[in-house]
């Protein structure tokens, strides 16, 4: 992770950015994966569990949408940094952290394609 040229930080803003960061990685793991998991319920015929990950990937992108696509957590993190490289928020490396939206939405909507032909199979 490279880091930008910001103005020094308060060891309080250090600590909520941290914060906010440790957050923002988690919850990014946790969706990233639910729509790789997927990819893998659907031909594993868990399509229980696939419809459950779905939802909790289609709530996220609501909350983005609420959000003019911006993630809350992408705007609170900017309240403690002058820092704006694409991983300022989270601890991805920064190539992927600038992929990464692209990345996913193809992958999840593929998943939502595949998903509705299994289920409106006869």
């Amino acid at each position: 992770m490279t880091r930008s040229h910001s103005a020094p930080q308060s060891d309080a803003a250090a600590r909520a950015l941290t914060a906010i960061r440790a957050v923002h990685t988690a919850l990014w793991l946790f969706f990233a994966s639910s729509i790789v998991g997927i990819l893998i319920a659907i031909p594993l015929g868990a399509l229980q569990a696939a419809l459950w990950m779905s939802l909790f990937v289609w709530a996220e992108l609501g909350v983005l949408l609420l959000n003019r696509m911006r993630c809350p957590l992408t705007i609170a993190a900017a309240r403690y940094t002058n820092d704006r490289s694409a991983n300022f928020d989270i601890w991805l490396p920064n190539w992927l952290a600038r992929r990464s939206r692209p990345l996913f939405a193809v992958l999840f909507a593929l998943s939502q394609l595949w998903l509705a032909a299994v289920l409106l199979q006869p």
